[in-house]
């Protein structure tokens, strides 16, 4: 491709999802002119933020949501596999990075830790023994254990089983592969890597106010600098919103027709930390639970080893809250501002369909440390008050939309990417596993907005990523190919 030829794209925010999509930029299409704008002071500030999310690399290893029971008792598992594949396509792309230079020292953001799923109660007893026998055959999931033997629990996770009740039934699956990602780290070496690049530049304090669509296909991009309160317009061919929770109203600025009928629910999450070093060095894993009944995926209750710039804590959560901000350093106004006569029926839908969700998300908001303490001491029966403290985490907008399974009003849990029909307009919405995924996240984004420039970069995107183009639910050989490559360059293997 000619100079001539070069496009210019605009990334909006400097959270993961943007910093990695610019890197695929900068990877196979090195003319095209990257430019990133960042409200806040510098990139992963918000959602991405070291703190602001459980650090979990998200793989279907421990997570029970993936592997829903059916009505007839069977356990699908079509989720868990499809997860798991995006989650080594992203240590693909991360280990090439390393590979190349492009970042450095990936124990920095990524370091291995076992993922236990824990249940209680004969009939999660059940279900989890059910989930084991369906997973362990699966060629991804093969080194699964599972055990109902106290002693052998005590071994894995001996802070949860110190003072635990001998008459409850209890149980746990453990996969020993599992990691903790520092995804504010790995944000803030991908934006670094970026300001390397020739033909990109990265604005911190620019927000980014109104779109414009030209009669020629471009867009017009009002930008704020905050500092001086200029206000200047960028021409660009594509667009990329990756603003977490700011996606949304932003979205609804540019007007194209896929931004009505389309809402959002923030939901903050928080958690009980422990910083103790006595105590976080008797829990070294991720051990998810399972939802309370009626309640949302993000509700699952888990307690995480944390690794933060050499730091190490307890992490137990998350507890969700309603609220007006749609981000952690938002405005209260937010939530009134993304209500229009395009989605206001939408929303309203919404708030009558789900008026459990709502109830529990004002009873999380209300509950005080004692009552978080009491949903702690079911993981940690012994745990101190005095050893624990309460820690506000990020913003996760939850989207509403109308769809024709689910009629007006559904909650989206998960993410969402949403692509205007000329391809101009990318934008990510939702929560997680976004971050987990933010590569495959990429793949998609290229696949179906640059569908003219796919036969020119399959070559580079097959050498940044060995298995594109095949299957590795299918491909055990490749499967295990790539996930000991992987390994080996993000030292996954050295504890």
């Amino acid at each position: 491709m000619s100079q001539a030829e070069s496009k210019n794209v605009i990334l909006i925010g400097a959270g993961v999802l943007s910093t990695t999509f610019g890197s695929f930029l900068k990877e196979i299409q090195p003319d095209w002119n990257i430019k990133l704008f960042e409200r806040l002071d510098g990139p992963g500030l918000e959602s991405s933020y070291d703190t602001s999310n459980a650090g979990t690399g998200h793989a279907a290893l421990c997570e029970l949501n993936y592997t829903v029971e059916q009505p007839d008792g069977s356990i699908d598992v079509e989720k868990a596999k499809e997860i798991n594949e995006q989650f080594e396509i992203s240590k693909q792309f991360w280990s090439h990075l390393v590979k190349t230079n492009a970042i450095e020292n990936p124990r920095e953001f990524i370091t291995p830790l076992p993922h236990i799923s824990f249940v209680q109660g004969v009939k999660n007893v059940q279900f989890l023994k059910k989930r084991y026998e369906a997973l362990k055959n699966l060629p991804m999931f093969s080194d699964i254990e599972y055990t109902e033997d106290r002693n052998k629990l005590a071994q894995w996770m001996p802070l949860m089983m110190e003072g635990r009740s001998p008459h409850l039934a209890i149980a746990a699956s453990k996969i020993d592969k599992g990691t903790d990602v520092n995804f504010g780290e790995l944000t803030r070496k991908l934006a670094s890597n970026l300001e390397t690049h020739d033909n990109a530049e990265l604005f911190y304090r620019h927000e980014v106010v109104g779109f414009q669509q030209r009669a020629d296909k471009k867009w017009e991009v009002e930008v704020r600098n905050l500092d001086t309160d200029n206000v200047e317009t960028h021409v660009a061919d594509y667009i990329f919103i990756g603003a977490g929770g700011a996606a949304i109203p932003l979205l609804q600025k540019t007007r194209i027709e896929e931004s009505k009928n389309l809402g959002g629910f923030p939901i903050s999450g928080a958690f009980l930390v422990c910083n103790k070093p006595e105590i976080v060095q008797q829990h070294d894993a991720k051990v998810y639970g399972k939802e309370p009944p009626g309640t949302p995926p993000m509700t699952v209750p888990h307690l995480d080893r944390r690794y933060v710039r050499g730091k190490e804590s307890l992490l137990f959560g998350p507890f969700a809250a309603i609220g007006p901000k749609f981000l952690k350093h938002g405005s209260n106004l937010d939530l009134f501002r993304s209500l229009n006569r395009d989605n206001l029926l939408t929303m309203a839908a919404a708030g009558v369909k789900n008026l459990s969700l709502v109830k529990y998300s004002i009873q999380q908001m209300l509950m005080k440390k004692e009552d978080r303490m009491k949903e702690l001491r079911r993981f940690v029966p012994d745990a101190k008050d005095e050893d624990w403290d309460l820690h506000i985490a990020g913003k996760r907008v939850q989207v509403i939309k109308d769809t024709q399974d689910h009629g007006r009003g559904f909650i989206q849990f998960g993410t969402e990417v949403v692509h205007s029909k000329d391809h101009t307009v990318v934008a990510m919405l939702g929560e997680s596993p976004g971050a987990s995924t933010s590569v495959s996240v990429a793949l998609e984004i290229i696949e179906q907005n640059f569908p003219d420039y796919l036969e020119q970069w399959s070559g580079k995107l097959k050498e940044m990523i060995p298995s594109y183009g095949e299957s590795l639910i299918e491909d055990t050989k490749l499967l295990n190919k790539v996930r000991k490559a992987s390994a080996d360059t993000l030292k996954l293997n050295e504890k």
